[in-house]
């Protein structure tokens, strides 16, 4: 089980490269943005447009916008629920899935202000303004975080949800994704192309380090379960995952 162990870690890392693969849709994208595509510069432009608009002649639609974009979604409560559920995992004893988890959201936060300070793209400009927000605009950090951390909560308590609890949990994260985007965009702080980029970021890393997780499962003789169905350790819905060195009956 130690070799197994370290094993992970060295997979860890190499969620990394794997990382890099699975994060090749951002690169196009990103490679459109810097050509000026012309339908994707159309899409940027017309959403900010309009929806700036919207905004800026309905002050109780800006304040209900920047209450979730900056209080219910913002990356901090994010990081916090998914801090909680690491702290139950503890609790739990299922300390691989808590380094998962705690890793994976880490990681989220530090490539997305890598990227952001690489391809150093401005924000909208836009006339009369309604929110402002601070550095640089690819990717949209508050849709990668929302991302990242909605899928990193699904795949750790999918196994402990009953039916309906995991169809309203998966409701819930889809609409915070989205929602997340969506006002980022409305207040006139990221174009589309941006939040599009933070959601590819954000699941390409999820996808990479929970590939990282099933192979440590296959190194411990433990089924790899199909994670979108039965989470990434079903083990929880029972009593917790197997002890050391045990097998998934």
């Amino acid at each position: 089980m130690h070799s197994a162990d370290l094993r992970l870690g060295e997979r860890l890392f190499a969620a990394v490269a794997a990382f890099g693969v699975a994060a090749v849709p951002t690169a196009l994208l990103l490679v459109l943005i810097e050509a000026n595509w012309p339908p994707l510069h159309r899409l940027d432009a017309a959403a900010a447009e309009r929806l700036h608009t919207a905004v800026r002649d309905h002050p109780a639609a800006r304040t209900a916008l920047r209450v979730l974009s900056e209080g219910v979604w913002d990356p901090l409560t994010l990081r916090l629920l998914v801090a909680v559920a690491v702290g139950w995992l503890l609790h739990r004893r299922a300390w691989r899935l808590a380094v998962w988890a705690a890793a994976t959201v880490t990681a989220s936060g530090l490539i997305g202000w890598a990227v952001k300070a690489a391809v150093a793209r401005a924000r909208p400009a836009l006339p009369d303004p309604v929110a402002h927000a601070p550095g640089f605009s690819f990717p949209s950090g508050h849709a990668m975080t929302a991302a990242t951390c909605c899928a990193v909560l699904l795949l750790v308590l999918t196994p402990v949800l009953g039916r309906r609890a995991l169809r309203a949990a998966r409701t819930a994260a889809v609409v915070s994704v989205v929602g997340v985007g969506f006002t980022r965009i409305a207040l006139g702080v990221h174009w589309v192309s941006d939040v599009l980029g933070g959601w590819l970021l954000g699941l390409a890393l999820v996808a990479a380090t929970a590939w990282a997780f099933d192979g440590w499962r296959r190194d411990t003789g433990r089924a790899v379960p199909p994670p979108l169905a039965d989470g990434l350790e079903p083990e929880l819905a029972r009593h917790g995952p197997p002890e050391a060195g045990g097998r998934t009956p």
